[in-house]
């Protein structure tokens, strides 16, 4: 189904406050910069923001953070952000810290219609505390719930006007688990091509996920 770009302050004016969004990126590379500003731009308030990281204070995730755009943070590591350490301290914002790998293993089955996942990572940990276990031939695992998003916010390298998306390098960390885990999918390519341009088997996000491309502005 051919998809129309839309300007990222129409996609920014459909994350509504409070909304939990998925961002993809790993300390900002691959992040969503258009829709990040956008969202900033509208001044959203009391998003739960799912990554990999808060980036830095300036860059990606840390643009939200700054503009007080956010009230819960998950996600694997803040350490390069202080403001982010800063706000968490104080009391300003909700942080959990989830090991990179369960990270995107509960993306991943959120995504596919699973519960959970099975992980021995953490057991014994703080990150245990108030978590089920269950032992499998004598080894101990936490369960991990699955993670999903009202909305993802992806950044990919091309589009096709299908909606078909391809990534590059480590862009690819985060936003193809991403794509399968939220209800409303929004792709910013660095360039949308027509439709019959990208080679079947480049395709990393099939369109029929994505719900709006996001358009450069002219």
């Amino acid at each position: 189904m051919r998809k129309s770009a839309i300007t990222a302050e129409a996609a920014a004016a459909l994350v509504f406050d409070g909304a939990s969004v998925m961002v993809g990126g790993f300390l900002g590379v691959g992040s969503p910069d258009r829709l990040i500003d956008a969202l900033v731009s509208r001044k959203a308030r009391g998003l739960t923001i799912i990554g990999n990281d808060t980036a830095y204070p300036t860059v990606g995730v840390g643009r939200l953070i700054e503009a007080g755009c956010v009230a819960r943070v998950r996600a694997s590591h803040i350490g390069t952000n202080p403001t982010t350490q800063r706000l968490m301290n104080g009391g300003a914002i909700e942080v959990e810290l989830i090991p990179q790998g369960t990270l995107a293993e509960r993306i991943r089955a959120g995504g596919a219609g699973l519960g959970g996942v099975l992980t021995p990572t953490g057991v014994g940990t703080i990150v245990a505390q108030g978590k089920q276990t269950v032992e499998i031939d004598g080894a101990i695992y936490l369960i991990e719930k699955r993670l999903r998003a009202d909305f993802a916010l992806l950044r990919a390298h091309e589009a096709d006007y299908c909606g078909n998306l391809t990534y590059r390098l480590t862009a690819a960390n985060f936003n193809p688990l991403m794509a399968f885990a939220a209800d409303c999918v929004i792709a910013e390519p660095d360039e949308i091509v027509p439709s019959g341009v990208i080679p079947p088997d480049s395709v990393r996000t099939p369109g029929v996920l994505v719900t709006h491309l996001v358009g450069r502005a002219r």
